[in-house]
């Protein structure tokens, strides 16, 4: 087995099992939910196990509870297998009143009303992505983003990537089983991973027969307009370019189903407190969960991305909201992004639970530093102060080597800097 690369989600699941009774780590397949759990349990059930699957299942009908012996915390691996394992875990948890009993995995949301009970106050969930830059070591971490939050950021910082390395990077992708592999390997991991998904995943997460081809198409569609506000009806008639003629609610089901396997994860609009009335857009922007998804689906290497800059461009502001979860996991902080009806747009809004936030433009080049700081500034302009609070932080990430700040405050932080 390879050597365990220790990842933020570590930490994250540290704290919950001290005070949840049971742990949800849910996320797409081959992010590492498993070896993380496996890193933190004392005893394993795996429900895929093909030796002991009928064994686990003929115990799941007879007495489920069977199945929750052993030391703890026990982890239950892919759980979503047999949907009654949650409303086991529930009552257990209710019995022992003890914290850290369980770690459940799932790279799949079950279908609804195959468990009973929500398992609030029970059951705490957490969300798994890739890797980030900085968990497979090619980002510094140098400029923290919980420093950020405590305005204790470092103001000066460098990295060694350069623009060749980023497009590397993008088409690996931050699957753990890629790190360390050369380009044509790693793209052969992405690769695999999206026939899986448009072949197997897409129709097993609720049963539902689905067209493979039709997936193929749908993924490259996404593809196209990651990073973008596109709509259903805009990636129908993209479909419909190759060769694919797709209702709109069809389309909204296989895209609903790719949401169940962690496969894309939208980013939402920021709704904040606006000192004019000018109206804010609500439609969010649309993303996979790791940026070599996109690469794999149009069959790009690093030197496709090369020779097309303005979709690298896309790409990149993939691969930066994938770091920026992850950091922004790690603090409790959710991620939007911000649009409103006169144009002003801001890529990244980084909100913490207390309401405290920041924001990230994404330039690949420093050349727009100026736009994208004017676009900051502006925002922070616009917010009411007095309901929303100042911003903590002001940031343009980049594809740059050197972390600084501005005359007018604003961070410049290459993304190659950029760590939790």
């Amino acid at each position: 087995m390879k050597k365990y690369i220790p990842r933020i989600a570590d930490g994250i699941l540290e704290k919950k099992l001290r005070t949840s009774g049971a742990v949800l780590i849910e996320g797409p397949k081959w992010c590492g939910k498993t070896r993380t759990a496996m890193e933190r349990s004392r005893s394993k059930l795996f429900m895929n196990d093909p030796d002991e699957f009928a064994r686990n299942m003929k115990a799941l009908e007879t007495k489920p509870s069977s199945l929750l012996v052993g030391d703890v915390p026990r982890l239950l691996d892919e759980w979503q297998i047999a949907p009654l394992l949650w409303d086991a875990v529930r009552f257990e948890v209710d019995m022992r009143q003890e914290f850290g009993q369980f770690i459940l995995t799932g790279s799949a949301v079950p279908p609804e009303g195959s468990t009973h009970h929500t398992g609030t106050g029970r059951i705490s969930r957490m969300l798994m992505r890739p890797m980030s830059l900085f968990e497979s070591g090619e980002s510094t971490g140098a400029v923290s983003l919980a420093r950020f939050f405590a305005d204790e950021a470092e103001q000066c910082a460098q990295t060694e990537l350069s623009i060749d390395d980023l497009a590397y990077l993008i088409v690996r992708g931050g699957w753990p089983a890629s790190i360390g592999l050369n380009e044509a390997d790693a793209s052969d991991v992405a690769a695999d991973y999206v026939d899986a998904v448009t072949k197997q995943d897409i129709t097993r997460v609720d049963g539902v027969l689905r067209s493979p081809s039709k997936a193929q198409v749908l993924m490259r569609s996404l593809s196209r307009n990651v990073s973008t506000e596109c709509s259903i009806m805009t990636i129908s008639k993209d479909m419909a370019g190759d060769d694919e003629t797709t209702s709109l609610p069809t389309v909204s089901a296989y895209i609903d189903a790719l949401r169940k396997i962690f496969v894309v994860e939208d980013l939402p609009a920021w709704n904040p407190s606006i000192r004019s009335k000018t109206p804010i857009r609500s439609t969010p922007k649309r993303f996979f969960v790791d940026p070599s998804i996109a690469a794999a689906s149009l069959r790009l290497g690093s030197a496709s991305l090369m020779g097309d800059f303005l979709y690298f461009g896309q790409l990149f502001e993939s691969l930066c909201l994938r770091d920026v979860r992850v950091y922004a996991d790690a603090i409790d902080a959710d991620v939007f992004h911000y649009r409103d009806k006169t144009g002003l747009e801001v890529d990244f809004v980084v909100v913490g639970r207390d309401g405290s936030w920041g924001a990230f433009e994404v330039k690949m080049g420093e050349m727009r530093s100026d736009e994208a700081a004017d676009n900051l500034l502006k925002l922070k302009g616009r917010v009411d102060a007095s309901k929303t609070g100042e911003p903590s932080f002001l940031g343009i990430l980049t594809a740059g080597n050197h972390a600084y700040k501005r005359d007018d405050g604003v961070h410049v932080v290459p993304i190659g800097c950029l760590g939790p």
